[in-house]
């Protein structure tokens, strides 16, 4: 395929939405007027990359209306991409248009629109964020770090179970209410880790992974003990 087959069904379409559409104006591939509208100007490419979007960003110099355009791929794969297209797009300011060719007549899809980006907070999100952050002891982790889990305030929460099971096994409400650890029972319950096990009805004890964990997060476990 040739970036060249998108222009004619792009054409196609806007020219039903009642633009007047020329090819390579000033190194655009497509511009296309309607009436004193800003004019649109649409990049195309065989696939979306940083190139087509720094062309893109370039054309913004001139017009708002900014899109760039790839043909249509197939299956879950082409969807995801189209989403975390759509996702940067947007952020960009930029419109994304693809032409899907398996049919007897190309098809043009614009999967947003150009404009100008207002991300949407989400307030659980945000709430989430500063109780993990409020909750958590001190900075156990290093950013970027891929090589050992991340302590969360969960896991720290775990540790601090799993260093009273050394001690021998306990219960729940017991260890709740010992080490101010609220979901203590949700904790030993789930037990995501495998570090726990019930010995017996509401009695937990600590399982050899869990003296391990102890043994793998030593620096946590001393820094939650001061």
């Amino acid at each position: 395929m040739k970036e060249t087959e998108l222009y004619a069904p792009i054409k196609t379409y806007l020219q039903g939405q009642g633009y007047e559409v020329k090819a390579e104006v000033k190194d655009c591939d497509l511009v296309a007027v309607r009436g004193i509208e800003d004019p649109v100007i649409i990049e195309l490419k065989l696939s979306l990359s940083i190139a087509l979007l720094m062309q893109g960003i370039d054309r913004q110099t001139m017009t708002d209306a900014v899109y760039v355009a790839v043909p249509a791929g197939k299956g879950k794969r082409w969807a995801s991409q189209v989403k975390d297209a759509v996702k940067l797009c947007r952020r960009l300011g930029l419109g994304l248009m693809s032409v899907r060719f398996d049919a007897t007549t190309p098809s043009v899809l614009v999967h947003c629109d150009a404009g100008p980006y207002r991300p949407r907070k989400v307030k659980v999100r945000k709430a989430a964020l500063l109780k993990e952050f409020e909750r958590r002891v001190g900075d156990p982790n290093t950013g970027g770090q891929n090589k050992r889990k991340i302590i969360t305030a969960y896991r720290q929460d775990a540790l601090r179970i799993a260093v009273a099971l050394v001690e021998g096994p306990n219960k729940p409400r017991i260890l709740a209410g010992e080490l101010g650890v609220e979901k203590a029972a949700g904790i030993l319950q789930a037990d995501h880790y495998g570090w726990f096990e019930r010995v017996e009805r509401g009695i937990y004890a600590l399982r050899p992974a869990g003296h391990l964990a102890l043994e793998t997060y030593a620096d946590v476990v001393k820094a939650l003990q001061e």
